[in-house]
């Protein structure tokens, strides 16, 4: 958290902002990493062993977990959203959930930062949580199933991740 208080060299390239929660969503946001390898990123997850390894070489913000039926840290992950997005200004939001993507989604699209979200591919006939909650503020919805795709309104299917993932 102590890289929030510098500001960002001049000239450097606004980054793609990552923001996960750890586990399986990081794995699944991991397994795109070759999608923006060409873009400085910053990734916001949990302060895990799994996001400790797998973004070993990143730049890495931690949030504040759990997030589930927690009210506490939605307001002190809501805070750490708007000094972040305030202070990255990212070219896009992108997310495979959950509910630490939430307050970063929705304050993203306020400041007219484009959210990308990626459904879990766990999720095969509905929208998560997560993904109802970031639907109205995505600017692009993607699915990792075609028969969730056909049933979302605007969700789109490009294929899935799960081969990277696994």
């Amino acid at each position: 958290m102590d890289g929030l208080s510098r500001s960002r060299p001049a000239g450097e390239h606004r980054p793609l902002l990552l923001v996960c929660s750890s586990g399986g969503h990081l794995l699944q946001l991991v397994g795109l990493t070759e999608a923006f390898a060409t873009f400085p990123r910053v990734w916001v997850t949990f302060d895990k062993p799994d996001a400790r390894a797998l973004l070993a070489d990143e730049r890495v913000l931690y949030a504040f977990g759990p997030t589930n039926r927690n009210i506490s840290n939605l307001l002190r992950n809501s805070y750490l959203a708007f000094r972040v997005l305030r202070r990255e200004r990212p070219r896009a939001i992108v997310s495979t959930g959950a509910g630490v993507a939430v307050p970063f989604a929705w304050l993203g699209k306020l400041m007219g930062i484009p959210v990308v979200y990626i459904e879990s591919v766990t999720r095969i006939s509905s929208l998560s949580l997560s993904g109802r909650m970031i639907k109205p503020v995505a600017s692009d919805l993607f699915v990792q199933w075609p028969e969730l795709a056909e049933s979302v309104r605007g969700a789109r299917y490009e294929g899935s991740n799960l081969a990277t993932a696994a």
